[in-house]
């Protein structure tokens, strides 16, 4: 391991804190803004402006061990087609309460297990979603797939609407890893899925993998990393496994004692590092490896990398409309976020059409602190001209927020001529250090660990 003293002094082994895919994280969300705000939002979304939908499947057939996301087990599709009517009027009320004139960006269809819908079901949702929704001209769709709850019926059909980018759960493919993650997943099926997808046009390929998983060794992940070089996909996602079974109970499955530690995990993410690079991938931002030809990297050099509920993205959207038991929208007033359980959801949307329950109204302040954390995030940069530029009224704080950071990470930053850059070797410390910046900054609340 290179020298670790930075690592040691500022806690990397040892911190818990949030992912901040957004700020404030969402367990701050308040009970009494979510439906409150609302139908003020979106009426008040630009009525020239491209939107990106997000629309939440949180149903799976088997309930994987290590999964931390809003999802339920079933094993009828009645259960499934009956959300999904949930769906068609969400959208439809949604929909009437927008400008006439806007646009959709971006869709993105995530779980859960959206792939566990029948054609027909499926074909019915994309339907409602593109008659209420016209794509821009550079329209991405894209849907998660698990490669075992994927028919080639069901594939062709997304096809067929359009879903121009696949993006697929893979985690790790050594069999002790995946016995022990409650995820039984071959090789075989993986590479069957990715073969249809791009026999029948498709290109532009994610693959979603993790480290710090259970009896996970660094000659069992390099095997997986070989197997994913050799499916040639255009971008991946590389996450540290967030052991959290007080907020996720179907984690008290996996045994603390056979995961590896915080120095071990450590080098699992130095390993993915150094071999998707050796592939031919950029590292983007802390977890992501792009092709130079993904619209990922490029978004990257031209500065315009984003933060998202889906990690880094080069999705340029001011607003994010959720739809869906749980699911989060974005708008320029703040968060909203729908009713998390799938009956409570349902109960809200049949009333109201609406079903908004938390949310966050954004101060000045907290724009601020958002921006400063999107930029170390995606740039490892406190851009202290820049931000002084775009938020003149608080010209003071910047600067005094600046002079804090290199007080307190003198072995991190450098100064230059525009702000302070995060030394390349440091940037696993991005996240210790949004922390520290961060106005809900708390021992109280738990988070994941910081690698």
């Amino acid at each position: 391991m290179e020298n670790i003293d930075p690592f040691l002094r500022h806690g990397l082994f040892d911190a818990k804190v949030p992912r901040y895919t957004s700020y404030p994280p969402a367990n701050h969300f308040q009970n009494d803004v979510g439906h409150r705000r609302q139908s003020e939002w979106l009426s008040c979304v630009e009525s020239d402006e491209s939107v990106s939908i997000y629309v939440h499947i949180p149903f799976c057939k088997r309930l994987c061990w290590f999964c931390a996301c809003r999802t339920q087990g079933t094993q009828t599709m009645r259960t499934v087609d009956a959300y999904v009517q949930t769906l068609l009027k969400e959208i439809s009320a949604v929909r009437a309460t927008l400008p006439k004139t806007i646009t959709m960006g971006r869709l993105h269809l995530g779980g859960g297990t959206p792939t566990i819908l029948s054609p027909k079901t499926m074909k019915r949702l994309l339907s409602a979603i593109f008659d209420a929704f016209d794509p821009s001209n550079d329209f991405e769709f894209s849907v998660e797939i698990d490669p075992t709850e994927a028919s080639e019926p069901l594939l062709q059909t997304l096809i067929d609407f359009g879903m121009n980018r696949a993006s697929i759960g893979v985690q790790d493919f050594a069999p002790e890893v995946q016995a022990a993650i409650g995820r039984l997943q071959s090789l075989e099926e993986t590479t069957a899925v990715l073969d249809f997808l791009r026999s029948a046009g498709l290109q532009a390929i994610n693959l979603d993998l993790l480290y710090g998983l259970p009896f996970q060794t660094e000659e069992s992940f390099r095997q997986t990393l070989a197997h994913v070089i050799d499916m040639n996909p255009d971008r991946l996602a590389i996450y540290g496994y967030a052991h959290v079974p007080w907020m996720s109970k179907r984690q008290v499955l996996i045994k603390a004692e056979t995961l590896p530690d915080t120095k071990q995990r450590f080098e699992l993410a130095n390993i993915a590092h150094d071999t998707m690079r050796d592939a031919g991938f950029a590292a983007i931002g802390i977890d992501h490896f792009a092709k130079p030809t993904d619209s990922l990297y490029k978004s990257n050099k031209a500065g315009e990398l984003r933060r998202n509920f889906q990690g880094y993205t080069d999705d340029q959207s001011e607003t994010l409309i959720g739809f869906g038991a749980s699911a989060i929208s974005r708008f320029r007033g703040g968060y909203q976020q729908n009713a998390v359980a799938t009956s409570a959801y349902q109960d809200r949307v049949s009333i109201e059409g609406f079903a908004a329950h938390k949310g966050y109204e954004m101060s000045d302040t907290d724009t601020l602190i958002s921006a400063m954390i999107e930029e170390l995030m995606c740039r490892f940069h406190f851009p202290t001209r820049e931000l002084q530029t775009r938020f003149p009224e608080h010209a003071h704080l910047i600067r005094q927020t600046s002079i804090a950071l290199m007080s307190r990470y003198t072995d991190v930053f450098n100064i230059n001529s525009t702000g302070l850059e995060m030394r390349p070797e440091t940037y696993a410390l991005v996240r210790i250090v949004a922390h520290y910046i961060d106005a809900f900054n708390s021992s109280e609340v738990a988070h994941a660990a910081a690698i």
